[in-house]
């Protein structure tokens, strides 16, 4: 899907003096140094696939990284262009028999864009996010001038610690603790405080064998049990959940969903021997799942054909939102796991006075870490369903969780900010932020509203 330079993936629309598509980083310094001379707002684009308004410009001149697409890979190692694709980057890995580990559902998504989101994805349950598979970034700075810092390269400045919450997924303001380095002050900052030209980054060896499926419940009740029973076995490095309203969604792109599914989880295992195989008819049978109806597979084709169901759920909850003539909202708020099953059930009550009918769950909860799907059809419900995400967010952060997980604030959920910290946390990101760009240039209206 293609994005044009004023819009991003969620209809977040807005304009700019002028479109700027540096062929190198020479002429991107160059760029900025007149920027920063002339006191011109700069916002970054990637490639268009982000939710939040981050990468549109509200005036000043948009930059677009497209031309940036070195890609070269390595023994456990790829430098990529903030241009490549994670779709690149992903096929030229697996040509030399490894592969990147977090896996963004977007896979057009920019690799520049996935580290300025600190972003992360189905994989997470066992990788984590961007953040931890970076080895060195490129950046060039507000002024022009360029940083090329490594992993453990501490900032030369002081900062105070910012608590983080205790959900396994975060991605909001500047994660500052005393003594960081600079990869990981760059790392989900939101094109704020640079921009990303090239990044190390980590790649494995591919699994020899993997086992993939997605496995139907009759209910949501043995649904949640078995993700709570299912998030100790070993090998496991994908579990996420579907609800019914979300299967009913693309029931006619997949016919051969079972009708007496109310629920579904999508696993990914690396198996060692048949007898990791095996271990699942006794899982299913403990888990009360459709067993005979839910499906498996180890083939490349299997993993596709498993890709695009997953791939098939925001994309068709973007098609209502567009058919609607809305804007796709939804959640990106995750909680301590021990807390996943509160954080649902306050999802659901509140949805279900709101827009009962037009919305459905699904996501990554074997990190508890849900996305509420609006699909309303009114402009009523629309708003209403604007202002319950300023209470899901009071409620994420009440359970000790994120009011970002993965996708970042932007402009749009730049609100949700002082939610998660306090003034004088704030205070030490803004103090970060005019120390690298003291003129307030890139990204404005990004992460912090003001």
């Amino acid at each position: 899907m293609s994005w044009g330079y004023l819009e991003d993936a969620g209809g977040f629309k807005g304009h700019a003096d002028r479109i700027c598509v540096p062929q190198d980083e020479t002429e991107l310094r160059t760029l900025m140094a007149e920027a920063n001379e002339k006191r011109i707002p700069v916002t970054i684009a990637g490639g268009g696939s982000g939710l939040t308004g981050g990468r549109v410009p509200q005036g000043g001149w948009l930059i677009s990284m497209e031309k940036f697409r070195k890609l070269e890979v390595g023994d456990g190692v790829a430098i990529v262009g903030a241009g490549v694709t994670l779709h690149d980057l992903h096929a030229a890995a697996k040509a030399h028999g490894q592969f990147y580990p977090p896996d963004p559902t977007e896979t057009m998504a920019f690799m520049g864009g996935t580290v300025a989101c600190n972003s992360s994805g189905s994989r997470s349950f066992k990788y984590g996010a961007t953040r931890r598979w970076i080895n060195r970034l490129r950046v060039v700075l507000a002024d022009g001038t360029v940083k090329d810092v490594r992993r453990g390269e501490a900032i030369d400045f002081d900062v105070p610690e910012i608590p983080q919450p205790a959900c396994k997924k975060h991605s909001a303001g500047y994660a500052l603790t005393p003594g960081m380095d600079w990869v990981d002050l760059f790392t989900g900052a939101e094109g704020t405080l640079g921009i990303v030209t090239e990044a190390e980054v980590k790649l494995l060896p591919v699994p020899k064998q993997l086992l993939n499926g997605i496995v139907f419940f009759p209910s949501d009740e043995s649904c949640f049990a078995a993700l709570d029973a299912w998030r100790s076995v070993e090998g496991l490095r994908m579990l996420e959940y579907v609800d019914w309203a979300a299967l009913k969604m693309i029931a006619t792109k997949f016919p051969e969903i079972p009708p007496q599914a109310h629920g579904a989880l999508i696993i990914e295992q690396i198996v060692e021997s048949d007898a990791d195989v095996d271990a699942w008819a006794d899982r299913l049978e403990e888990a009360q799942g459709l067993g005979e109806l839910s499906w498996f597979g180890t083939t490349d084709a299997d993993r596709e054909r498993f890709r695009k169901f997953r791939h098939a759920l925001p994309e068709t909850v973007l098609a209502i939102s567009e058919r609607n003539g809305f804007m796709k909202m939804g959640s990106d708020f995750a909680v301590p796991v021990p807390r996943n099953r509160e954080m649902i059930a306050f999802y659901r009550e509140r949805m279900e006075q709101i827009m009962p009918g037009e919305y459905c769950i699904f996501g990554h909860l074997g990190d508890a870490h849900a996305h509420v799907n609006m699909t309303p059809s009114t402009q009523q419900r629309f708003d209403a369903g604007a202002e319950v995400l300023t209470e899901f967010a009071r409620k994420a952060v009440e359970l000790g969780g994120s009011v970002a997980a993965e996708h970042g604030l932007g402009k749009r959920k730049a609100k949700f900010l002082p939610i998660q910290y306090t003034a004088s946390q704030i205070d030490a990101m803004k103090a970060v932020k005019r120390r690298l760009d003291p003129h307030w240039l890139l990204g404005q209206g990004t992460l912090f509203s003001d």
